[in-house]
């Protein structure tokens, strides 16, 4: 990454619980708002740090409180990229975990629509996982800023 477009990073380490998704949503969109989102855009942003987290808890580390998810994130340009690692279980298949209302968990009512949200709200998704290894989802989305947008309309 060149240094004349890179622009920030963060990155939070927290304990696998469900309670620590709204913390990682919320730290994520703090973050992303100094490039100064619609609002739109900035849901995008929380849902699938939401989404990507509660996959993380739920189907990585199968709700145990004692694993560890990771959650950077980067602005280079006008760009935010988002990601989310576990050390968990790892996807079998990640084409089928892709396909929608495809859930590993369906006796927790699960909707099996995480990784289609993730993909629709975002520019570029990349899954990378294997089985015993933990899953890293890759993101990014370009911001376009309330006031670049004002000088158009």
């Amino acid at each position: 990454m060149s240094a004349s477009v890179f622009r920030n990073a963060m990155t939070l380490q927290f304990p696998s619980l469900s309670e620590n998704e709204s913390f990682a949503r919320v730290a994520v969109a703090a973050f992303v708002s100094q490039l100064d989102p619609t609002l739109d855009e900035l849901m995008d942003i929380k849902t699938v740090v939401s989404e990507a987290v509660t996959n993380a808890i739920i189907h990585g580390y199968e709700g145990r409180p004692d694993g560890i998810v990771t959650v950077r994130a980067t602005i280079e340009g006008e760009t935010v990229r988002i990601e989310v690692e576990d050390q968990g279980k790892g996807i079998e298949d990640i084409e089928q975990a892709r396909q929608p209302l495809y859930t590993s968990k369906p006796e927790l009512e699960r909707s099996g629509m995480g990784f289609t949200i993730i993909e629709n709200f975002m520019d570029e998704t990349e899954i990378v996982s294997a089985p015993g290894k933990g899953t890293l989802i890759r993101m990014a989305k370009r911001i376009e800023s309330r006031r670049k947008q004002a000088l158009f309309n």
